[in-house]
């Protein structure tokens, strides 16, 4: 219900905001439409053209709003509102994903909290946008759930001057799931605001987010054989046996951002631009798992056999100062200083006969490094470097990106990357009530190193063509220590290190063919992992093909879009998931996928309303029930959800 009640209010409040504003006398009833004109202004027009609707990344590079039917929105209709290929989800909305895909490029220098299954849907600095609108602008978002919920996303912002621009935001969703105890609830507020002196010397922006993902956990079904032969007796999945009905995992955090900037000589003043800034960075996360019985069964021996509560805290805070210099011959230069101070801790201490597991991570890092970009005629160049100088976690990162214009139609791109880093904070050390779930690792684990090769050639008219290669030293991963013929239903996980190198290839084709009002859109990606023992699995083969029907209907009223998409991928053996860490593990007793999965859609457009109908996997009951995200954790049968998307401007 709060998260009903809180959208509730951001829409009372963007319809408030809209209907404060005076309409200027002669000024047609339909402002919606004529303001979301796509033609830049003409001179001494004063109504907003939809590029003046501005959306700004943390790394300040620029789009505008668009309101448009694609394809690509229709990838992007989902829980995560990205395009989500290479991800499996599991059967409830808002549970976590099974990576089909493998990504090693990072920008962070130092390790995380950990529970990486918990962070699909987590928003990091770098995911939070900020804007510059002519004119109040609200984004409404709403999409059915699996049972007795709804997915909401309220977003509005506004400036109140061309200097100063405020949003507020907020994604609930609740689903109670198609199994027993696997309800989902979860909850995204985001505050932002930017500002600019009107001599444009100072600019500055901020947010802050509160964020609480929680899962309700079941360790999946516990008798395979209800799903697999497809009695109809079990095909209402509640009735399906799971492994324990009590456990819930929850993760928590809040974070204060600012970032401004001090022009001593702005652009466009003279040959050069001179400026000093400071960001700053606060988060608290926590991630807790609670078990009412110990399912001794299923984790192993407990220290005690009833409420069960494992809690693992971090608390960063992360400054950074730099001097930003560029001109027109040397391009941009930014060198840089930062000071990152964490905490990462339990209440408990554990005395074991190898001795005391401690309960805390605490230290400061000095990092120094510079930035340099500059444009040559047709090419593009960027550097990024960062060394940790001071402190623990030893971690340097270096990134070199090129990119070539090759004529009107071609672009061709390429990086080169070398990251080292610590692995995250709970393979390190990890506490819990759980016998086998209490390591200390931080004098035996050494920084996990990622060389990374890499290019795109993309064509406004053929596609794309991505590919990549990477080699790791060092990797770290969780294993399966359960014996699987003696403990065929039980989940111990471990954290180690490969002492080999595993050498990883990705090469990423997606294109599109056009028939009149039919087109073909094809994603196709081929992996190869080389390594001399199963630590890092990936299918070989992944593939996404749409093909769909587009026109207008209604004179010209209505815009539709209907189609089929076809997605599968290789057999492997996929991750097994553990509710107890927030983690997936290497396992390699059984293979899931080869199975192919088939949605409907019919999608509209009515103005700046986009409507969205799916039958999603619809030929569940024909190819057998033999679909899987992870072991023992069944992939969502047949379905029918829908919603839509909704902006309004003033």
């Amino acid at each position: 219900m709060k998260h009903i009640f809180f959208v509730y209010i951001l829409m009372l409040f963007s319809l408030t905001a809209r209907g404060q504003e005076e309409k200027s006398p002669g000024r047609e009833k339909d402002t919606i439409s004529r303001s979301l004109r796509s033609k830049p202004k003409a001179p001494g027009d004063t109504l907003p053209s939809i590029t003046d609707y501005k959306i700004i990344s943390y790394r300040r590079d620029t789009t505008y709003l668009d309101t448009s039917l694609t394809i690509q929105k229709e990838y992007r209709y989902n829980y995560l509102r990205k395009d989500n290929f290479g991800l499996l989800p599991f059967s409830n909305v808002g549970q976590t994903y099974n990576s089909l895909v493998r990504d090693f490029r990072t920008t962070g220098l130092y390790p995380r909290l950990g529970a990486r299954s918990k962070h699909f849907n987590y928003m990091e600095a770098d995911d939070i946008n900020y804007y510059s609108v002519p004119t109040p602008t609200t984004d409404l978002f709403f999409k059915t759930t699996m049972e007795q919920g709804q997915l909401l996303d309220a977003f509005i912002t506004m400036n109140t001057s061309r200097r100063f621009n405020f949003s507020i935001a907020y994604k609930g969703l609740r689903s109670l799931g198609k199994y027993q105890h696997i309800l989902s609830s979860t909850g995204n507020f985001r505050l932002t605001a930017n500002y600019t002196t009107q001599d444009e010397k100072y600019r500055m922006r901020v947010h802050f987010t509160s964020q609480d993902i929680l899962n309700q956990e079941n360790g999946g079904i516990s008798n395979r054989s209800q799903f697999e032969t497809g009695d109809p007796e079990f095909t209402d999945r509640a009735r399906m046996a799971v492994f324990f009905e009590n456990a819930e995992n929850l993760l928590i955090g809040k974070r204060y951002f600012l970032d401004h900037e001090y022009f001593l000589v702005r652009p466009g003043q003279a040959f050069s631009k001179l400026s000093f800034a400071h960001e700053f960075q606060y988060e608290t996360k926590f991630y807790k798992f609670l078990q009412d019985a110990a399912a001794e069964n299923y984790f192993g021996s407990a220290y005690q056999t009833s409420d069960i509560e494992d809690r693992a805290r971090l608390k960063t805070m992360y400054n950074r100062l730099s001097l930003n210099y560029g001109d027109r011959i040397f391009g941009d230069l930014k060198f840089k200083a930062s000071l990152y101070n964490y905490n990462y801790y339990f209440k408990t201490i554990l005395y074991t006969e190898d001795g005391i597991i401690g309960n805390q991570l605490k230290g400061n890092e000095i990092a120094i490094g510079g930035e340099w970009s500059k444009t040559i005629g047709r090419v593009n160049l960027s550097a990024d470097l960062e060394v940790n100088m001071v402190g623990n976690l030893n971690g340097n990162i270096f990134n070199g990106n090129a990119s070539y214009d090759i004529n009107d139609d071609l672009r061709l791109s390429g990086f080169i990357s070398s990251v080292g880093r610590m692995p995250n904070f709970n393979f390190l050390l990890y506490m819990s009530q759980y016998q086998n779930y209490n390591w200390q690792n931080d004098d035996d684990f050494g920084t996990e190193k990622v060389y990374t090769l890499g290019g795109t050639l993309r064509s406004k008219k053929w596609g794309s063509l991505t590919a990549s290669y990477s080699t790791i030293d060092n990797y770290t991963y969780f294993y399966e220590t359960a014996n699987a013929e003696e403990q065929p239903n039980m989940v111990l996980s471990r954290p180690a290190q490969y002492g080999g190198t595993v050498n990883y290839l990705k090469i990423k084709g997606e294109n599109e063919f056009r028939f009149g009002k039919f087109a073909l859109h094809n994603t196709v990606m081929y992996q190869n992992v080389g390594q001399d023992d199963l630590v890092m699995n990936t299918p070989e083969l992944i593939t996404r093909n749409t093909l769909y029907y587009s026109n207008h209907v209604f004179k010209k009223a209505m815009f539709l879009q209907t189609g089929i998409t076809f997605k599968y991928f290789t057999e492997y053996y996929a991750d097994g998931y553990n509710p107890l860490l927030g983690e997936f593990y290497t396992q390699t007793r059984e293979k899931i996928g080869g199975f192919p999965l088939v949605d409907f859609f019919i999608n509209a457009r009515v103005r700046q309303t986009r409507i969205y109908l799916k039958a999603e996997h619809f030929n569940s009951s024909l190819t057998g029930y033999d679909y899987y995200s992870a072991p023992n954790y069944p992939y969502r049968d047949f379905i029918v959800r829908f919603g839509l998307v909704w902006n309004f401007f003033r």
